[in-house]
């Protein structure tokens, strides 16, 4: 079973918490509409029920006529399939995230981002990759970063602020670096480079990301990746905390401007 998206999580969620605000138990409520309890819990997890079960759980849950109107607009967003699916990407739950995110915020002590990430480099770090890969699965890999990138671009584009370490640009070409600076150059996109000498600072613990969303009620969201996979945290206590730890990193971080010229600079070198 794929694994629900940002959107199908939200809708979860929202039911969840009206059958809580109702006072019924899942067993009471699967009961009254004629489901099982895992059938209930899977709704609540992310499966999409149809538009009459929603009618009626909303009914069950005290949601008159007048107030359905957000519940049926967030189960149309969730029946919606996302363009990443005809790629099957690796991290599908972080696209579904980023698809919905009005602000991302990110910090990589690494390597470059996906989203200012050049070809070239892109596909030198699926290469790098201990798993062998066929051409075909990388191509999908790199057109699935080319779709992510136009998110950065439109009408209504995402408001996208990287900060990178020197070391994560030791190992950026030429045309690598000159693409990095021309993305910095859109009204929407911050970049920033914190330099070697700066030492050690909490960014050291490692590469994450913070989104922000534009619905009402809906948490920040801290995402990490890892060896083994990544995980997805919402509790507010924590994701302060990181949002602290990024605006001290910005702080310790050359301005946009002189991160700019420094890699101006550096890719003269190249």
């Amino acid at each position: 079973m794929a694994e629900p998206t940002f959107r199908q999580r939200r809708l979860g969620e929202a039911l969840k918490v009206l059958r809580e605000r109702s006072g019924l138990s899942q067993r009471d409520a699967a009961a009254r509409i004629n489901y099982n309890v895992p059938k209930l819990s899977r709704i609540e997890n992310g499966q999409v029920p149809d538009i009459h079960a929603l009618r009626a759980m909303l009914d069950m849950y005290g949601v008159i006529a007048d107030e359905e109107a957000p519940y049926v607009e967030m189960w149309e967003r969730a029946r919606e399939k996302g363009w990443w699916k005809q790629h099957r990407p690796e991290v599908q739950g972080y696209l579904s995230l980023e698809h919905d995110a009005t602000r991302v915020r990110e910090f990589q002590p690494n390597y470059i981002p996906g989203m200012v990430q050049a070809k070239q480099y892109m596909r030198a770090v699926f290469a790098g990759s201990a798993s062998q890969r066929s051409k075909r699965w990388t191509e999908e890999q790199v057109a699935v970063r080319i779709r992510r990138q136009q998110r950065l671009v439109g009408d209504n584009p995402l408001h996208y602020h990287a900060i990178l370490t020197e070391a994560a640009l030791r190992y950026a070409d030429r045309d690598q670096l000159l693409h990095i600076k021309k993305v910095g150059l859109l009204p929407n996109v911050t970049i920033q480079v914190v330099l070697d000498r700066t030492g050690l600072h909490d960014g050291h613990n490692g590469g994450f990301n913070l989104l922000d969303f534009p619905y009402a009620g809906d948490p920040q969201v801290l995402y990490v990746e890892h060896a083994g996979g990544s995980v997805h945290i919402e509790d507010p206590d924590r994701v302060k905390a990181t949002i602290l730890t990024f605006k001290h990193l910005s702080k310790l971080a050359l301005t946009p401007e002189e991160s700019a010229v420094w890699i101006e600079r550096l890719a003269a070198e190249r």
